[in-house]
């Protein structure tokens, strides 16, 4: 599923998720490499072909990188 959105945000999930806005990001997470929890909620968005739903499932498989970055 492929979605696009007003602020060039774009989203592409089928296995595994690519995610770009602009020439500035462009992440392509396999999908062996997603968190039981995140890839639950893609394969839910695509089921219900909601791009709102695959857009809050894509942001939280970022803040699950962002935060394997941080020191404690």
């Amino acid at each position: 599923m492929r979605c696009e959105y007003k602020d060039g945000f774009k989203v592409d999930y089928s296995g595994s998720l690519h995610i770009s806005k602009g020439s500035g990001v462009d992440l392509v997470v396999e999908g062996s490499q997603l968190s039981a929890n995140v890839k639950s909620c893609l394969d839910s968005a695509v089921n219900r072909n909601s791009c709102h739903e695959l857009r809050a499932a894509s942001k939280a498989a970022t803040k699950s990188i962002q935060e394997a970055f941080e020191v404690e």
